[in-house]
């Protein structure tokens, strides 16, 4: 390579560098950003140390459905404070990957649910057949935790226009919206909180795999806002 040229591509890579950081960003933004696994809550659909992508584009401009599962902020105080001890070259990796949407921000505590009940929905369990019920409806709900109940205390809960229900699919160590029904928001999640949907597992690859719907919940109509 001639000594111009040489001179041309260094003078190109802070550009190429800058409109990396700018794409990413946008991505990271508006589209897709990646959350992993802390928890059990949601096994076993969703094991610990799993990786999923988060369509967060859908959920600017379509409404969050039922059983849709959806990453969104810590809506009253659900989790403990989160405390970032690294430091170091090992510090300023990480800011990095969380600038750029690789890792989600330390500082904005996230929980992942499935969606059960949505705006003007009533939610109960457990209806006679031990099942939750939606809008009278009993859901079979195969993505449930072997040998979990659909819930071990009973619940019944009408949801507001502007917020959804959530649970985790492992019921028995879930502490969704049945476990907070005295906040602020009686355990509802306000759909402002919410950042996307989480449609498919990227790591490990072993795990790799697209979210399925709960399909008995996206058959039921939704309440029409009054």
């Amino acid at each position: 390579m001639s000594p111009k040229a040489r001179g041309s591509s260094l003078r190109e890579l802070p550009i190429l560098i800058i409109s990396a950081l700018v794409l990413s960003i946008i991505v990271k933004t508006f589209f897709i950003q990646f959350f992993y696994i802390p928890s059990g809550s949601m096994e076993n659909t969703l094991q610990v140390n799993d990786r999923v992508g988060v369509n967060k584009f859908g959920a600017l401009f379509s409404d969050i459905k039922r059983g849709e599962v959806v990453v969104f902020r810590d809506p009253a105080n659900w989790l403990s404070p989160n405390y970032d001890d690294s430091s170091g070259i090992r510090k300023v990796i990480k800011d990095s990957l969380v600038f750029v949407g690789v890792l989600p921000d330390p500082s904005k505590q996230y929980l992942i649910k499935r969606v059960i009940g949505v705006g003007g929905d009533k939610v109960r369990c457990c209806g006679k057949d031990g099942k939750v019920e939606v809008n009278g409806v009993s859901i079979n709900e195969p993505y449930i935790y072997e040998g979990d109940k659909p819930s071990d205390s009973e619940f019944e809960v009408e949801v507001p226009q502007g917020f959804i229900w959530v649970m985790g699919d492992h019921r028995g160590a879930s502490a969704d919206s049945r476990f907070h029904t005295d906040d602020p928001n009686k355990g509802m999640v306000a759909l402002d909180k919410v950042t996307g949907r989480a449609t498919f597992i990227i790591w490990p690859f072993s795990n790799l795999a697209i979210l399925e719907k709960g399909e008995d919940l996206s058959k039921i109509p939704v309440k029409s806002s009054k």
